[in-house]
């Protein structure tokens, strides 16, 4: 009698307490293997160190990686609680391209009928950024910037063969910079936004065919 593998994990890594509260409290069901909520701390340092311990775990190492939670929005028109998919992440490390990228906009426009969602790349920085340095990214072709998505996925990969991805929830945008996320009405809608987005992450977990060593 033959069994079947274990289905592969799902590591979901985000920065901020109040991220992981979003996606704790959100809807957990429908996962097709095991799902992990990795809150790496705040920073590209940070995102690497605890995705690099995580995926060291023999319960991870074959784990597909997606990183989540809030982002500044570049372009003009963008608003809080858009969804950004990255088709790409890229820092002053490396470029790492995204996998699945028209199931999850598939997805999230199935489950946030009226949110805009948005793709491009999304690019990493080591501070917040604000004011005319948006422009300076814009200018790169980046749509989005955040400070852990790049690392993550950079060190995802360096460590082994495994898809990754990136969805972020426009917290701030040209038009609509925040000063404290949660005090704010941007905030709490990029808050609600975040808590809905799990079904779609796991739609696109159960979609991947990961290699088995």
């Amino acid at each position: 009698m033959s069994t079947q593998p274990a289905p592969a994990p799902l590591l979901i890594a985000c920065a901020l307490g109040i991220e992981h509260l979003a996606l704790r409290t959100g809807d957990h069901g429908g996962a097709g293997g095991p799902v992990t909520f990795l809150r790496t701390g705040m920073g590209p340092r940070a995102a690497e160190r605890s995705v690099t311990r995580c995926l060291a775990e023999d319960t991870h190492t074959e784990a597909a990686v997606l990183a989540t939670g809030f982002c500044a929005g570049l372009a003009p028109g963008m608003h809080p609680g858009d969804l950004v998919v990255a088709e790409e992440t890229r820092d002053p490390r490396g470029t790492v391209a995204c996998v699945g990228t028209e199931l999850l906009v598939k997805e999230l426009a199935r489950l946030l009928p009226g949110r805009t969602v948005h793709t491009g790349p999304l690019t990493g920085s080591d501070h917040v950024v604000r004011g005319p340095e948006r422009s300076q990214l814009l200018a790169t072709g980046a749509i989005a910037v955040d400070m852990e998505s790049a690392a993550t996925l950079l060190t995802a990969v360096r460590t082994g063969e495994r898809p990754v991805a990136a969805v972020r929830v426009v917290v701030d945008a040209p038009e609509h910079e925040l000063v404290r996320i949660g005090t704010v009405r941007g905030g709490i809608s990029a808050f609600r936004v975040l808590r809905s987005v799990l079904p779609a992450f796991f739609e696109w977990h159960r979609s991947l065919l990961l290699p088995r060593r």
